[in-house]
């Protein structure tokens, strides 16, 4: 149960990143970033297709849900209501929506090819500046 909740701990925050760094790049901070964002964003979702063998409908059923969920994320992020909070509050209200991700991924996936999307994503997800890596308990 424990490394559940640290897969899910992961793969919310790399979406989180992937999210801040969206709506950062659409806010006109990066505006040339935007087009660089997606393209990262299309890679990494051809490099899950191929790595997990996923076939077409799984492909396109996940990027559906990434971008629904991405969107949800970056509504969070620029809430000006939640600019205030902490790293820890936002996750957690961000939880909601990680749980209702996941359900629908393993309902896409299977039980057992979830499993090995989420050993994928801990394994796949971005390396930010600042090291940081496996400090989360």
């Amino acid at each position: 149960m424990n490394l559940f909740k640290k897969t899910i701990a992961c793969a919310t925050l790399v979406i989180a990143l992937f999210s801040f760094s969206s709506s950062y790049a659409q806010g006109g901070g990066m505006r040339g970033d935007t087009a660089a964002m997606r393209q990262r964003q299309e890679a990494m979702l051809a490099k899950m297709k191929t790595d997990l063998n996923l076939t077409q409908v799984q492909a396109d059923s996940m990027k559906a849900i990434t971008m629904e969920f991405n969107q949800k994320r970056r509504d969070i992020f620029m809430d000006p209501a939640n600019q205030g909070l902490s790293r820890e509050d936002r996750m957690a209200k961000m939880q909601p929506l990680t749980d209702a991700m996941n359900a629908r991924v393993q309902a896409v996936l299977g039980s057992d090819l979830f499993k090995k999307y989420q050993d994928w994503q801990q394994a796949n997800r971005p390396q930010r500046g600042g090291g940081g890596g496996g400090g989360n308990r």
